[in-house]
């Protein structure tokens, strides 16, 4: 009777252990869920903030990292500003320790002017930011901060997303922001959303999982404006310092590395 009772016993024990591993188990999956779609929703609300904006301009801070063949990781900086007004102009400027760039498009033709050479060069590009974004990734010249200013940027960057996580808030330029993370086969990326009425990328972050060192590729924004606050802009090119034309290929000095950097292999 005594053993029987304590069979009972430790049968009991074991379902209500088993009970509360079930029960801890759906709370977590339930809590991840919850996560999951409070990203999707903050990623959406700031996609459809930005996409509604007619005229943006901001500052940003960028940080590019390359690692070397001994595997060593370096940050090369730069700094620059950007000004937009839809569908189809921008004016985009670059400066760092070996190039100061400006890139103009007035929804007809792009314009690159390498500032320290004083050349520039132009490719007719009709059409939308959408089509100049992918113009210039074929060029492998890429605009910054360019998946923020597309026409829906949640779409682009939702794009074989595998994994969503919410991690609360934090800090960014004295902004306080929802931070979230994103995974991708091939990339991780995170985000910093200002909160509030205004909810604009304070930082976006990129890091590359096929390439040793997981390099990351960074921008931090600033002095965010829209609307009337955006100062008139001239998006056409004028030339005043009378810079020689090139070629499109033979534009030196506009690069995001410096010529004495040899790119390799991503292994």
């Amino acid at each position: 009777m005594t053993t029987s009772r304590v069979l009972v016993n430790l049968s009991v024990r074991r379902l209500s252990a088993a009970a509360l591993s079930l029960m801890m188990l759906l709370a977590t999956s339930m809590t991840a869920s919850a996560d999951e779609a409070d990203a999707k929703q903050l990623l959406k609300a700031m996609s459809d903030y930005l996409a509604a904006q007619q005229a943006i301009s901001f500052d940003y801070d960028a940080i590019l990292e390359v690692v070397t063949k001994d595997e060593q990781i370096l940050a090369l900086a730069s700094s620059g500003n950007v000004v937009l007004k839809r569908p189809d102009k921008i004016r985009a400027t670059r400066s760092s320790g070996f190039a100061d760039v400006e890139m103009s498009f007035d929804g007809k033709t792009l314009t690159l002017l390498g500032k320290n050479l004083n050349i520039y060069a132009q490719q007719d590009v009709p059409g939308t930011l959408d089509d100049l974004v992918d113009a210039l990734r074929k060029h492998n010249r890429p605009l910054p901060a360019a998946d923020l200013l597309l026409t829906d940027p949640y779409e682009v960057l939702m794009q074989d997303v595998v994994d969503v996580k919410d991690l609360g808030s934090g800090v960014i330029g004295g902004v306080e922001c929802d931070y979230l993370a994103f995974r991708k086969k091939d990339v991780d990326w995170q985000i910093w959303i200002a909160q509030g009425e205004r909810p604009y990328p304070c930082r976006y972050v990129i890091s590359s999982k096929s390439m040793d060192g997981q390099p990351q590729y960074s921008i931090q924004v600033g002095d965010w404006k829209t609307g009337d606050e955006v100062a008139a802009t001239d998006f056409s090119f004028k030339n005043p310092t009378d810079a020689k034309k090139v070629d499109l290929k033979d534009l030196e000095g506009a690069d995001e590395l410096p010529n004495h950097f040899q790119t390799g292999d991503a292994q």
